[in-house]
């Protein structure tokens, strides 16, 4: 799953660069996904480790930062639907996206600990 994570920390860096060119480059909170990606990325490399419970660890922390950053960003597609401004289209695809990619990614997570529970290896 590790190996997966890194996939979507890749998507995730390549999602907020591409929100922040195509919002002119002046809103630096189309980063975001960026910055979600990078975190991912950073613990999904550590969870590459040959000790379990480390791996364990990490997969632990990239599933807490999954969930924390889809819970922010379906609450902040509600937020911005329920406001009387104009949405952004750029900024309501990338939050879109971002919240597709972050459900996606945690039900494969879940999926996976699902199977290594039922595998005994927890």
């Amino acid at each position: 799953m590790a190996k997966v994570t890194l996939i979507f920390a890749v998507l995730l860096i390549v999602l907020g660069l591409i929100g922040f060119v195509g919002t002119g480059s002046k809103h630096y909170t189309a980063l975001i996904p960026a910055w979600i990606g990078v975190a991912l990325g950073v613990f999904g490399w550590l969870a590459m480790s040959p000790g379990e419970s480390r791996r364990k660890l990490f997969m632990h922390v990239n599933v807490t930062i999954g969930l924390l950053g889809f819970l922010g960003t379906f609450v902040e597609i509600i937020r911005s639907a329920a406001s009387s401004k104009p949405l952004d289209p750029a900024a309501a695809a990338s939050k879109l996206t971002l919240a597709w990619l972050l459900f996606f990614y945690l039900a494969l997570c879940v999926r996976s600990f699902i199977v290594a529970r039922s595998s005994g290896k927890v």
